[in-house]
């Protein structure tokens, strides 16, 4: 076994532990190894959709415009690089050895019993990571909720609550909420905060930021207006732009957009700025997989990771306006814990087939569950499977929509170039 394989099965061992929320672990780790986040100057992204996406767009025009940007991302597609990068640039199999080796051996040699989770020691791995390359800005996004998140043990430059939906419900509450004061908690004293979010998850926001931390609100003190598919005008608090062209397709990505570019207008204050020119090129290219991601053209598949109610009506809402006159096939493979009634009540009215699976992981809901809310879906054991019955179901003018979960369209990635 290569020494990359013996990180990565301490690292998935840890996973064990499944989700356990609090700081004591991180902080006591981040401790042993200096606490490097101390070092960076940090945009924290928390938010029930888009934070990957408004990570994503950040990044991209501070790049642009030159900065060294990391970015600390989850959860992974292929491969667990993914997760760390630097400036576009994942962080090698080699580098992830020595970190895992560095930052294990100083906790077997302090107190080889204490517990700690797969994300506490991933995201000590990211800080310590980024230290050492001296990034100019990174770019954090919250695992789980917020307020407990082992990410929450930064001071960032800008706070950022995408939205507040209903989505890990046994962990962050039964009400949105209770959802919204635990991703509030990432909110920090005089740190200014963005926010998409709407109705009483706003009002949880507004109260928790309070005189303390600057908020600012989409569709209040910054909006944008969709003029194309991709294209739209931004209005923020001291900039406005027309015309700017998204390269990440869904109507849902210009309000992802507008965050980002708010975000970085609060950066600029922070002697962070950034070109229009910059803004208008990142834009324009930026890519983000498994995000409405188009991987073949005939048939079309499409790679969505639309793993809640939420991200399941944007895809429909797609789908609809984009290929209403097309035969539509849906793979979908979910995990146990989320909302798939409401996720298949939005997409099966949308696609003229469904074939359902099961990724590889623990985590995942059993095809005998969801056949149960679909009765006409096809059944099959794995995703390779799954692509294979949807290769006999499509034909070349066909849209093949891969979606439920990113292990899922992890899964099928890796498989696409073999069936199709």
């Amino acid at each position: 076994m290569s020494r990359y394989s013996t990180a990565l099965e301490y690292l998935y061992g840890l996973e064990k532990s499944g989700i356990v929320f609090g700081l004591d672990a991180i902080r006591w780790i981040l401790d042993l190894i200096g606490n490097p986040q101390d070092a960076l100057k940090t945009i924290h992204i928390g938010g029930t959709n888009g934070k990957g996406s408004v990570a994503r767009m950040s990044a991209s025009v501070l790049q642009e415009a030159g900065y060294t940007v990391a970015c600390y991302t989850s959860p992974h597609l292929v491969s667990f690089t993914e997760r760390i990068t630097v400036n576009d640039v994942q962080i090698t199999e080699e580098e992830t050895v020595e970190l895992t080796e560095f930052i294990r051996s100083r906790i077997d040699r302090t107190d080889s019993s204490r517990k700690y989770t797969f994300f506490d020691f991933t995201t000590a791995m990211a800080f310590e990571y980024f230290r050492r390359r001296k990034v100019q800005l990174s770019v954090i996004e919250v695992g789980l909720g917020g307020r407990l998140d082992s990410t929450n043990v930064i001071l960032p430059l800008v706070s950022v609550i995408t939205n507040v939906e209903l989505d890990h419900m046994d962990y962050l509450g039964e009400s949105i909420e209770e959802i919204a004061a635990e991703k509030a908690g990432i909110i920090k004293s005089g740190v200014p905060v963005v926010t998409g979010a709407e109705g009483s998850s706003l009002e949880i926001i507004r109260n928790v930021a309070g005189e303390k931390s600057p908020l600012f609100v989409l569709n209040k003190d910054f909006d944008y207006w969709k003029k194309a598919d991709g294209v739209m005008r931004y209005r923020g608090i001291e900039n406005s732009f027309s015309d700017l062209h998204l390269n990440l397709a869904g109507d849902h990505q210009l309000s992802n957009c507008a965050i980002a570019l708010c975000t970085l207008e609060l950066l600029a204050r922070a002697g962070f700025p950034v070109t229009e020119e910059a803004i208008r090129r990142a834009l324009a290219r930026v890519a983000w997989p498994g995000r409405l991601e188009s991987v073949c053209d005939r048939p079309l598949i499409l790679l969505d990771a639309a793993h809640n109610p939420h991200g399941a009506k944007a895809l429909a809402r797609y789908l609809t306006t984009h290929y209403s006159d097309r035969k539509k096939v849906l793979i979908f493979g979910v995990m146990r814990d989320k909302n798939f009634t409401s996720m298949l009540a939005e997409l099966a009215p949308v696609a003229n087939r469904i074939v359902l699976t099961r990724p590889v992981t623990e985590r995942a809901a059993q095809v005998e569950e969801l056949i149960q809310l679909v009765p006409d879906a096809v059944q099959t054991a794995g995703v390779e499977e799954a692509l294979q019955k949807a290769r006999q179901l499509t034909a070349d003018d066909d849209v093949l929509i891969i979606t439920g979960s990113f292990y899922t369209i992890g899964e099928a990635r890796k498989l696409i170039d073999t069936i199709f």
